[in-house]
């Protein structure tokens, strides 16, 4: 379009409002940014690539409810094509609503997070951000299989269930738990995820896991043990000494953690119903005493059945699990010492 006639739209009421508008929300946005960037304190120069929002219209057909991949309360993930090459695009709800300033800063608190995180092979790579958006939106990588389902279960083309194999469950909690390590011991303070669950990873072609959503990460002070803050996370993951306490620590990822491992075992939701009786998960497994063939997914118990190296991981996992959800959080181990049990059990089946 020549030059002239650019001129000439910048100058109809239409075109002004929508300048004005995007130009608010990116400043808006700026702000907030750069002032978490420079409190979290990291000492590392994190560039970050900021898209147009033209280009993500572009990207995702103008956000079209077919390139919808996943969709939470809180935001949507678009499947979208940009400069040759799939991504992930995750969209906040837009403007005029009453919970947009705290949309904001949970944002740019995953953004933040996100960059901190970028080296780490099991985190989801950010790509850059739009904060030309009321809500800025965020560009992660892309990643074939998608999200894991509340089950552990992945699900397929077809929208069919895909249950992945024990090696492969295994496999993935071990990654997971070097991630969430990193996110614990990299910087000067913890940070705590808050929110670890299975929606919370995506599987690439590899069924290798990303860890995403830092939106709910909170800091704890170097030379501090917690931090309070108002309860949030998800029922079932939400450990029960935070949840009455008000007081976030380490252990309160390890406890959310726990509740994962137990997921991957039984292939259950946490809420799900077990047994004649029908008690939730965690009572259940808890009642159980150990005797792994009543507590094992079926069709992982079936398939390692008369392997006893493979019934002795079980039965660690198993225990790993339960010492993370322990009610006394002292008791509990950190997550550098999950990772490194979870790489013994595992490897435990490659040395027999």
């Amino acid at each position: 379009m020549p030059s002239k006639l650019v001129k000439l739209f910048s100058r109809l009421p239409f075109f002004r409002r929508k300048e004005r508008y995007i130009e608010s929300s990116y400043y808006k946005n700026l702000k907030k940014l750069l002032e978490d960037l420079f409190a979290s304190g990291d000492g590392e120069s994190h560039p970050i690539h900021c898209y147009s929002a033209d280009d993500l219209i572009r990207a995702t057909n103008n956000f079209h409810p077919s390139r919808i991949v996943e969709r939470y309360s809180c935001y949507e993930i678009f499947r979208g094509f940009l400069d040759g090459r799939s991504i992930i695009v995750k969209k906040y709800p837009l403007g005029n609503c009453p919970y947009e300033d705290r949309s904001r800063s949970r944002v740019i608190r995953d953004i933040v997070i996100s960059l901190q995180m970028s080296n780490h092979e099991n985190v989801l790579k950010l790509l850059g951000c739009c904060l030309e958006f009321p809500i800025p939106v965020l560009v992660h990588e892309y990643v074939a299989k998608g999200v894991l389902n509340p089950d552990g279960s992945l699900r397929g083309a077809n929208e069919d269930q895909i249950i992945l194999p024990w090696n492969i469950r295994l496999c993935i909690a071990k990654q997971v738990a070097s991630a969430v390590s990193y996110l614990h011991t990299a910087s000067a303070g913890p940070i705590i995820h808050r929110d670890l669950k299975p929606s919370c990873l995506f599987l690439d072609d590899d069924y290798v896991p990303k860890l995403h959503n830092f939106s709910l990460s909170i800091t704890i002070p170097p030379m501090e043990s917690d931090v309070e803050d108002d309860v949030t996370g998800t029922i079932g993951y939400i450990d029960p000494v935070y949840l009455w306490s008000n007081r976030i620590t380490e252990k309160t990822d390890v406890y959310s953690f726990g509740v994962l491992l137990l997921v991957f075992l039984t292939g259950r939701q946490p809420w799900a119903f077990l047994g004649v009786e029908g008690i939730p998960m965690i009572p259940y497994v808890c009642g159980c005493d150990g005797r792994i063939g009543e507590i094992v997914d079926p069709k992982i118990y079936e398939e390692v059945r008369g392997n006893e190296q493979v019934q002795q991981q079980l039965h660690d996992f198993l225990e790993l699990a339960l010492l993370c959800i322990r009610d006394d959080i002292e008791g509990r181990p950190y997550m550098v010492d999950v990772a490194r049990e979870l790489i013994r059990i595992e490897e435990f089946v490659l040395a027999s």
